[in-house]
């Protein structure tokens, strides 16, 4: 075994190849574990030959990372297969080095002496007065990898992994055992609130920020586009640009006044956060409309309609991700569904119907077509800014390829399938002739439909595919895993 060779070539790739975002699993972790596994196998007398292959399983653990962090362990062994026989390891030896990286895998199952020195290796961190250092970067991690969004869950998280661990040999369990209850009880009696303060205050800045630019875009789509030239939009930013044409009130006093009954019924349906920032940012639209002096910039009233829309869009959709609202029509809309039998999207439709229909009769229905224009760029604006370009979408598969798609589906795209057990056939006048067929469910961002797509009729172009939009999803794939 070439040990030092094959240590050089994979710390260089390590360095080389590990995202930036890997805070945690860093080129720093794989030195750390090959420096505890030679320590502890040193400590138990583990013979030279032993430690150096499982020096070598340590090396390569988290090899995989290079390529992604979902089922790590499995893409480390395959590049350890790849790699070893080049440097005079032999077919036993990848195959013993292969089975102490899989029992790293969460939750850990060591079943030899080498494994389970490397399993406590691992989590060595956990047992030591460093543990909230090495958590903070793992949860750094998981924020930049997108797996956590916040602090919320992490500290459940946290003791429920801890709680549920063990060190497998017994001078570790020696040495870390009673550190590792205390960094356990600290976190139960919530003395590490640094993590969470700061995420607090983070999030607070970045929410407000996002309140500031909507309101900055969605005043200038009002005072740019719309106000100058006579458009209107629906909900309570339709009714103020109405009430301003007709009583010629300042549009920054209608818009307060006609959404503050809304931000109290908010109050008590939606909470008092939302009821602070949609004031907060009301008050700063109206000191927007009142003193920032923005010319006209168009009088071709598709462009108004268009880009007046996009504007004011752009800016409900970053202050509604804030936590806020800049129209107050969406609270009526919930406290009337919670009150009559129709739904959200009908009690919105009825109520713009109305605006709508009053702005034709009183300023003419070319302007109350143009607004309906103006109304659709501003929701579909909404909408992007709110869901994100990368909002999900489901797919279902039937092919009787379904086992070369599973395979692709997973592997290629990364992404988690469920599979459910279906019949097939039952065609017009052939209603006898069925078969069994596994249908395939994944859950991907629109970005990827056109690959999967691909993908699916590479392998079948006779392949039933069928999608739809999913407004929120959690847990499976997205779900942390505690990975080291």
């Amino acid at each position: 075994m070439n040990y030092q060779a094959v240590y050089d070539l994979i710390i260089s790739r390590l360095r080389a190849e590990l995202s930036s975002q890997l805070s945690y699993h860093s080129v720093q972790h794989t030195l750390d574990v090959i420096h505890q596994s030679e320590r502890i196998a040193n400590i138990m007398g583990i013979p030279e030959k032993e430690t150096l292959t499982l020096k070598t399983a340590a090396l390569f653990h988290d090899i995989g990372y290079v390529y992604s962090h979902i089922n790590h362990e499995e893409k480390s062994c395959s590049i350890a297969r790849e790699v070893l026989p080049q440097f005079d390891y032999d077919s036993t030896e990848i195959e013993n080095i292969c089975t102490m990286i899989m029992a790293t895998n969460i939750p850990q199952a060591p079943n030899n002496i080498l494994s389970k020195i490397l399993c406590d290796a691992d989590m060595y961190y956990l047992g030591t007065d460093t543990y909230f250092e090495g958590a903070e970067m793992l949860y750094d991690e998981y924020i930049k990898r997108g797996i956590l969004k916040d602090h919320k869950n992490w500290k459940d998280m946290q003791i429920a992994f801890l709680k549920s661990h063990s060190f497998h040999t017994d001078i570790v369990q020696k040495e870390c055992n009673e550190m590792k209850d205390k960094n356990l009880q600290e976190i139960m009696n919530n003395n590490n609130v640094k993590l969470e303060n700061s995420e607090t205050r983070i999030k607070l800045l970045k929410d407000f920020l996002k309140i500031i630019i909507g309101v900055l875009l969605a005043g200038f789509g009002l005072k740019g586009f719309l106000v100058p030239n006579h458009f209107f939009d629906g909900g309570n930013t339709g009714i103020s640009l109405l009430l301003k044409q007709v009583v010629g009130l300042d549009l920054s006093i209608l818009l307060l006044f006609t959404n503050f009954p809304f931000i109290i019924i908010g109050y008590f349906i939606i909470g008092r956060k939302f009821a602070i920032r949609t004031l907060f940012s009301l008050i700063l639209l109206g000191l927007f409309i009142l003193f920032v002096p923005v010319h006209s910039m168009t009088e071709d009233k598709l462009l108004i309609a268009i880009f007046g829309g996009a504007f004011l869009g752009i800016g409900t959709g970053l202050v509604m991700r804030a936590g806020g609202a800049l129209d107050g029509l969406e609270v009526l809309a919930l406290y009337t569904l919670r009150k009559t039998s129709f739904s959200m999207s009908e009690v919105i439709l009825g109520i713009n119907f109305i605006i709508f229909l009053i702005a034709g009769i009183c300023f003419g229905f070319e302007i109350a077509l143009y607004s309906v224009l103006t109304y659709l760029s501003a929701t579909k604006c909404i909408d992007y800014v709110v869901e994100g370009i990368h909002a999900y979408t489901g797919v279902t598969i039937i092919s009787s390829k379904s086992n070369e798609i599973k395979l692709e589906v997973v592997n290629t795209l990364g992404r988690a399938i469920t599979v459910y057990k279906g019949e097939r056939g039952f065609l017009p006048g052939q209603f006898h002739i069925h078969s069994e067929v596994d249908i395939i469910f994944t859950i991907i961002n629109r970005l990827e439909l056109r690959k999967l797509n691909n993908l699916v009729k590479t392998i079948d172009p006779k392949a039933f595919i069928y999608s739809n939009t999913i407004k929120e999803v959690s847990g499976g794939i997205v779900k942390l895993r505690l990975g080291h």
